[in-house]
């Protein structure tokens, strides 16, 4: 597997989040993205990974950043395993076919037919700005994530500051 590196435009994808409806990427153009790509529904390591991000959800909003979590799985694994462990966030369904989205960012295992347990930062123009993929039976967890998202200019409080109390901080 070749993960995309920071710097790289983030490949446009449309998902399905349930049967019915799906989430694009696109829709959250203007705000930061977390694309957390796990290797399977029900998994302890998995299930550890995603009840840790259900956890940070108000941090990730105080940083501006939407969750997207996205596996192999099909929707219904999806609906029940969001539905028992009540994650507030998308669970995304990179079924049809199988790995595709995946395998645009670099982290499908083809020999396991799983995404890879992979980690992108996105900005708000779609740009990936860190990347991560961690050992298949490790919780990457979510330090990473929090100091790639503190790093992007939206989230710099010097940015924030007006034009001469920033030049008063120079």
């Amino acid at each position: 597997m070749t993960i995309l590196a920071a710097g790289t435009a983030a490949p446009e994808f449309t998902l399905h989040s349930t049967p019915d409806q799906t989430v694009a990427l696109k829709e959250f153009r203007g705000r930061n993205v977390i694309l957390a790509f796990y290797p399977a529904d029900w998994s302890p390591v998995c299930s550890d990974q995603l009840a840790l991000y259900n956890e940070l959800l108000d941090e990730f909003a105080r940083l501006n950043a939407q969750l997207l979590a996205i596996s192999v799985d099909g929707v219904w694994s999806h609906a029940a395993l969001a539905r028992e462990r009540k994650y507030h966030f998308p669970l995304l369904s990179d079924f049809e076919p199988k790995g595709e989205v995946a395998r645009a960012y670099g982290v499908y295992d083809a020999k396991g037919g799983i995404a890879g347990r992979a980690l992108f930062v996105l900005d708000g123009d779609g740009v990936i700005r860190w990347s991560y993929l961690s050992p298949m039976g490790v919780n990457p967890g979510a330090a990473g994530i929090i100091k790639a998202l503190e790093a992007l200019p939206s989230n710099n409080v010097q940015k924030a500051l007006p034009a001469d109390a920033a030049q008063e901080a120079a």
